[in-house]
């Protein structure tokens, strides 16, 4: 049986959750809030969704979560490019997101896609436990072929 499309703020959180410890995981009631921010849009499949947000000519990956027993089958891949194609249609010209330094898979993920770094912010993220890390700031064109979309 195929994992539901999330989509109401708890089973956001949930999947969330079982995807995130850097960044923590966000809440149900931080889903809802985000939800009703205005440009702010949901793109979900089968075990995975990201969270956007697009305003005035720039638009936010805000979050990306894949259920782990379902990764490397293209998801984030498609949920990417989903998200480029949408954000160009609500006007923004360029998307923008933050990911953790020690996020290898998803760095990766977002080279293919064609984001390269535009900033950092030293020691952004604070673990509990061990030194802080670093969120890359990244952002691309939302219009035109990406490399690997």
């Amino acid at each position: 049986m195929a994992p539901a499309i999330p989509g109401t703020p708890e089973s956001l959180a949930a999947l969330h959750a079982r995807c995130f410890t850097l960044p923590r995981p966000w809440s149900a009631e931080e889903f809802r809030d985000l939800l009703a921010l205005p440009g702010s849009f949901l793109i979900a499949e089968p075990g995975g969704f990201l969270l956007g947000r697009a305003v005035a000519d720039e638009a936010e990956l805000l979050t990306l979560a894949v259920d782990p027993a379902l990764r490397r089958r293209g998801a984030g891949q498609r949920l990417v490019a989903q998200f480029l194609a949408a954000a160009a249609a609500r006007g923004a010209g360029r998307a923008f997101l933050e990911v953790a330094e020690t996020n290898l898979a998803a760095r990766a993920l977002y080279a293919r896609a064609g984001f390269s770094e535009v900033g950092r912010r030293r020691g952004y993220y604070r673990p509990e436990t061990g030194p802080a890390v670093d969120a890359l700031a990244l952002a691309r064109a939302t219009a035109g072929k990406s490399p690997a979309i």
